[in-house]
């Protein structure tokens, strides 16, 4: 059998072999010779054999358990991040075997893991690249644009001013949607390191209507905000204010004159919570379950603006804080977005 390639099952088999069979030959003795109380010196022997099993046992047993907690003590260390660390398998037999198999799943994982973080790097230095050859263009086409529209407006030309006012917005489409796809790629490349700090959730609330008042005020629509103002959270100021913020951007885009938009905010035993909802036109249930998806637009949505990678974005940058979001809406009724932060 294979079990008896390690050494130590074997002397383990041998010695219980070993004690069974001096004890049958004491007993076959006793019995030849008709040695007076022979019972007792036979239930001697049965415990004097029964005594050394157990000693040969045990000392099986412990050296095992001593094998089983180093290789334990091994795997946790590669658990914490320690990826030199390997499980000794000097021995024969099934257990060294598995030991074998392990230590080889942990080469595999680390080539995995080097060749993950090259692909990384690679993605990193080619998103800078990416990032410094498009702002320059897009600044250069905007400063052409403001040229053009000085020089229609000196001379009255209506139409180049209406021209040159598409081109304007179509500009700021572009590098909405160059900003936002490198913020997502940057997340997904694990390249940003957040800064987080205990922030305020009233103040960080207070500062994204602020960036919306204006345009609210335009469209008639209200911003209204609600919740403690002990409320905190340990966060990226900068990052949380861009998820949410694109959850109130999404808000307004889908609200009608004289709707409301409203942050609220919460603190449980163990979460943080965010919620912004409107009184909207809200999602139809066919899209429901594909809205954080990327560059995804419902056939149902109005909207022939957007680009698709809000609710992504924001998607990320919640799970870059272990996060989650979830949405609720009724069609016709308005749309809730709920973000949770464990605390």
């Amino acid at each position: 059998m294979n079990i008896f390639a390690n050494r130590k099952i074997k002397f383990l088999f041998d010695g219980i072999l070993l004690c069974t069979l001096i004890f049958m030959l004491i007993s076959v003795l006793l019995a030849v010779f008709e040695i007076r109380n022979a019972v007792y010196y036979i239930i001697i022997c049965s415990l004097c054999m029964a005594v050394a099993i157990w000693l040969l046992c045990y000392e099986y047993f412990r050296e095992q358990h001593k094998v089983m907690e180093t290789a334990i003590s091994q795997i946790r260390e590669y658990i914490a991040g320690n990826k030199n660390v390997s499980i000794e398998c000097n021995d024969e037999g099934e257990l060294y075997r598995l030991f074998h198999e392990v230590n080889s799943l942990v080469a595999i994982l680390n080539a995995h893991a080097e060749n993950e973080k090259n692909a990384k790097k690679f993605l990193r230095d080619t998103i800078s690249d990416i990032s410094h050859q498009l702002k320059t263009p897009l600044a250069a086409l905007n400063i052409y644009n403001g040229l053009i529209q000085d020089e229609a407006k000196e001379k009255e030309l209506s139409t180049i001013q209406e021209f040159n006012l598409l081109s304007e917005q179509e500009l700021d489409r572009i590098e909405t949607l160059v900003q936002s796809l490198l913020k997502i790629t940057k997340l997904d490349a694990g390249t940003i390191l957040l800064e987080k700090t205990l922030e305020n959730v009233s103040e960080l609330a207070e500062d994204i209507k602020k960036q919306f008042l204006f345009r609210a005020g335009q469209e008639g629509k209200e911003i209204c905000l609600s919740g403690r103002e002990e409320v905190t959270l340990l966060c990226d100021r900068n990052w949380i204010m861009e998820a949410v913020g694109n959850l109130v951007k999404n808000a307004l885009d889908h609200t009608e004159k004289g709707g409301m938009i409203c942050i609220e905010w919460r603190a449980f035993p163990s979460i943080a919570q965010i919620t912004v909802k409107d009184n909207g036109s809200g999602i139809h249930p066919e899209d429901l379950h594909h809205i954080f998806k990327r560059f995804y637009r419902s056939r149902y949505s109005k909207d022939t603006q957007g680009i698709g990678l809000g609710l992504s974005l924001t998607k990320a940058i919640v799970e870059a804080h272990n996060g989650t979001i979830e949405v609720d809406s009724m069609l016709g009724a308005g749309t809730s977005f709920t973000i949770n932060f464990l605390i």
